[in-house]
């Protein structure tokens, strides 16, 4: 027993002595538990293109070298480029896109809601220009799409399809045969309004006038349905929400807004309209905007916004009106006192699984408004983390099949039926000759 218990003691002395060699020469790097994820979604973007709803680069471009777009260099990483004065890096380059398995975006030809009249044509006709000549600067890597087909073309191409959505019905100036000639140009779809309220659509972050959509603006989505331009309901009041889904015949989208159970924010869409949508075949694009992702972080703002009005509000006061150093020293000054909390790529996923929850799977997607945000939520800072969120959600049970409708499948089924409905209409239907008719002062459209 004794001789027994000796040899054990040495046989134990000897493996702790193995043990502690081992450790002390490094033990092997732990596994990577999300390698295999990050497979699984590189065979599903092979399959299906990943489609972003919504990117302001145009704008961007626009405002950073007037026109001159070989100033800026888009087949290079921007990501170090100095930015102008109160202005974020850019978020957008091709490199990245790659690295961020885009297979299709939509690039917003934004401009200013205030711009008036025909300066609103002039303006979206210039951005429109300026995608189709970045896009024909990179060949090998973008090309202009206008179809369900030709995104799924592109993408078998190993290239990335460019599309054109308009971010305001005030950029038609009131005017149906200009809504068609958008569409003739390549606009494939229109946010029927943006922050202010038109003469025929109701705004979700302007004083509502309509209770909706007046009957020119049910006139706007009905020929949009006949052109085969989205609807989109991104931006909108929650009452212009309802009564475009209930006028649509096609399905629409909501190509860059999150979930309000989540977020009270205005822009973000409340759950009986996300039942309204999964019963309409929509899609609604979730927003990477951190005071649409975080209520902790729309709140800040707000508070921040009042602090800053408290300060200088010219020409109605402020403590310090007039003295813009003594003001811009209080902001700072309140701001160390109030750090600023993040949004997180996981309060984004959040906003993905309650649109399933409450829509369903097959109306869910990717919209992120890179490079019209200030900055993205804490992992989400640019175009190459698209695989991180799809890999997050893979990690929360998504299935390859959830992964593939979320990352494109979803938006190229909407565009697809809303090609049919077109081509059903378009057999049927003369172009819409409404004509818009403004509301007495202080009269209610419905």
């Amino acid at each position: 027993m004794r001789n027994w218990t000796t040899r054990m003691m040495a046989f134990t002395a000897m493996g702790l002595a193995v043990a502690i060699a081992v450790r002390s020469a490094g033990a092997a790097p732990a596994a990577d538990p999300d390698a295999a994820r990050r497979a699984r979604l590189g065979r599903i973007l092979e399959a299906t293109p990943l489609i972003d709803g919504h990117n302001d680069l145009p704008w961007e471009l626009r405002e950073r070298t007037h026109g001159q777009l070989r100033s800026i260099d888009l087949g290079a990483d921007t990501a170090h480029l100095a930015p102008p004065a109160d202005s974020a890096a850019l978020m957008t380059d091709i490199p990245r896109l790659k690295a961020g398995r885009v297979g299709a975006q939509f690039w917003s030809v934004w401009i200013p809601a205030g711009t008036p009249g025909y300066e609103a044509v002039q303006t979206t006709l210039e951005q429109i220009d300026i995608v189709k000549r970045f896009t024909a600067l990179h060949p090998r890597e973008l090309e202009m799409a206008y179809s369900a087909a030709d995104v799924r073309r592109i993408h078998g191409d190993h290239r990335i399809a460019s599309l054109i959505g308009i971010e305001g019905g005030h950029q038609i100036n009131n005017s149906l045969a200009v809504l068609r000639q958008m569409y003739d140009l390549g606009a494939r779809y229109m946010t029927l309004t943006h922050t202010l309220t038109t003469g025929w659509a109701d705004s979700a972050t302007d004083v509502p006038q309509h209770k909706g959509l007046t009957p020119f603006g049910i006139a706007v989505v009905h020929e949009m349905n006949r052109l085969g331009m989205l609807v989109d309901l991104s931006h909108v009041s929650p009452d212009t929400m309802r009564v475009a889904l209930k006028e649509s015949l096609a399905p629409v989208i909501f190509s860059h807004s999150s979930a309000r159970s989540l977020d009270d924010h205005p822009r973000n869409v409340p759950d009986d309209v996300l039942h309204s949508v999964a019963a309409n075949g929509g899609v609604v694009m979730v927003n990477f905007a951190t005071d649409y992702v975080s209520e902790e972080v729309r709140r800040w703002a707000a508070d921040r916004d009042a602090e800053q009005a408290r300060y200088n509000s010219p020409p109605f006061g402020g403590l310090y009106i007039g003295q813009p150093e003594r003001a811009k020293a209080a902001l700072a000054a309140w701001d160390t006192a109030h750090p600023a909390p993040h949004a997180t790529l996981a309060q984004v996923a959040d906003h993905a699984d309650h649109i399933r929850a409450v829509a369903g799977i097959d109306h869910v997607g990717l919209g992120s408004d890179f490079d019209g945000i200030p900055a993205g939520p804490d992992g989400l800072d640019g175009v190459d983390k698209f695989p991180a969120l799809l890999v997050e959600l893979m990690r929360r049970g998504w299935s390859d099949a959830d992964i593939a409708k979320i990352a494109g499948g979803n938006m190229l089924r909407v565009m697809a039926e809303a090609e049919k409905v077109a081509a059903r209409l378009r057999a049927t239907q003369d172009p819409a000759e409404a004509v818009f008719t403004p509301l007495p002062a202080g009269a209610a459209a419905r």
